[in-house]
């Protein structure tokens, strides 16, 4: 695959301003990230059932939309520990109350027009795929039971780095993969993804790995920077596939527009939508 400079500046300067985004809301305090999760939450929901009206040829309801952003929200707000605002707590103030909104909201969509079961079936899906991916990332972000420090007096620390060394790590990958594809890659990977080459993805994997590992091993644990960097990877390339093939199927290039040379949320964090349970299920047996 030849190397196109005009793709790559045009992906460099969004990724630029993508990345500043990103960590002014990953890094700035506990709020921050809340607001930022939230707004890419949203915006995966929307591109998502997008997608599923065009690979089932069906319509939603606007309420029926709203009914399982709000449903899936919920989830998030279970998972903000201790976070309160005007003295209430998050998760056993505000979550039920989405919940409710939301499930009013699904069942007057619903009847509304012809229900589509198998298009309503797939929407339902998002509440796995992407409400509960972030919700997880929220639980890691305020979590106080993980460790992943190296010296045991910062482990107060862990979950403000959690969700950022996950993040760090898929960017690698992708970013990695996509340069090494991009000079070398001549053998396909999928037929899902014509772009991904073998190459890539093998250049791309051991780059972050080695990346990762080197680098951080004198702030983090070891064993947790291998499994974060194999599971971005790994799990991380598996998204990547999903997200394509459900773009395939639904005869799109980009789930959104929102950014120049990278689509849109969904295109952005296909990755991280698949590699968040996967991280979340090996901290909590590292622990």
């Amino acid at each position: 695959m030849a190397f196109n400079w005009k793709t790559f500046w045009t992906r460099a300067f969004t990724a630029l301003i993508f990345v500043a985004v990103m960590m002014a809301g990953l890094l700035y305090n506990e709020w921050s990230f809340l607001i930022l999760i939230s707004l890419i939450h949203f915006g995966c929901w929307r591109e998502y059932l997008k997608l599923i009206e065009k690979i089932f040829g069906a319509s939603f309801h606007p309420y029926t939309k709203l009914g399982f952003c709000l449903t899936g929200y919920h989830l998030l707000l279970l998972c903000c520990g201790s976070l309160q605002w005007s003295g209430y707590t998050l998760a056993s103030s505000f979550s039920l109350p989405f919940l409710l909104a939301g499930l009013v909201l699904l069942v007057i969509g619903i009847f509304q027009q012809r229900i589509h079961l198998k298009a309503l079936g797939a929407g339902a899906l998002g509440l796995v795929y992407i409400s509960l991916s972030w919700a997880l990332l929220l639980l890691l972000r305020y979590s106080t039971g993980i460790d992943i420090m190296k010296e045991a007096t910062r482990s107060a620390l862990s979950g403000f780095f959690i969700p950022v060394l996950l993040i760090v790590a898929i960017w690698i990958n992708d970013t990695c993969a996509y340069l090494v594809g991009s000079m070398i890659g001549i053998t396909p990977f999928s037929k899902i993804s014509p772009k991904k080459t073998i190459e890539g993805t093998i250049g791309g994997a051991l780059l972050c790995i080695a990346a990762i590992t080197l680098v951080l091993q004198y702030w983090f644990q070891w064993p947790v920077l291998l499994g974060i960097s194999l599971i971005a990877a790994v799990a991380g390339t598996a998204g990547d596939l999903l997200e394509s093939k459900l773009k395939r199927v639904a005869g799109v290039k980009d789930s959104g527009s929102i950014m120049p040379g990278h689509g849109g949320f969904m295109d952005r964090f296909d990755s991280l939508l698949v590699a968040i349970p996967f991280a979340w299920l090996f901290l909590i047996f590292f622990k």
